[in-house]
């Protein structure tokens, strides 16, 4: 089983950007999916994009076009998401995510704050 490990996150202004990055650690195997959840204090996490081994991506309906998640080919076992105009609505801690078909597991967390 992998471990995930994020960075990236920080302090932005509204309208702003951030990129996040996941590293897995061992190797993984078989189809898989990897993706961003984030959790907003006091709220559920949701997901927010996930993109496969076969590098089919879905997002969230309020990325509203604002979020890209990739997976280079280099380097199978890091993912990215790169946010763009940041909303204080998108401030939560964003996790890491990998599912295969033996096991999930979730990153640490890193912290997103908007805000002016």
């Amino acid at each position: 089983q992998v471990q995930l490990a994020e960075s990236g996150g920080g302090l932005v202004q509204p309208g702003g950007s951030l990129t996040l990055s996941c590293e897995a650690s061992g190797s993984i195997f078989g189809f898989n999916v990897m993706g961003w959840y984030r959790q907003a204090p006091g709220k559920s996490r949701e997901m927010v994009a996930t993109i496969t081994s076969t590098r089919t991506s879905v997002y969230a309906d309020f990325v509203r076009g604002r979020f890209t998640i990739s997976r280079p080919y280099a380097d199978d076992n890091a993912v990215y998401l790169q946010m763009n105009s940041l909303e204080p609505d998108d401030t939560a801690v964003y996790y890491c995510k990998i599912q295969t078909r033996e096991y999930e597991s979730w990153g640490p967390g890193t912290q997103v704050t908007v805000s002016s």
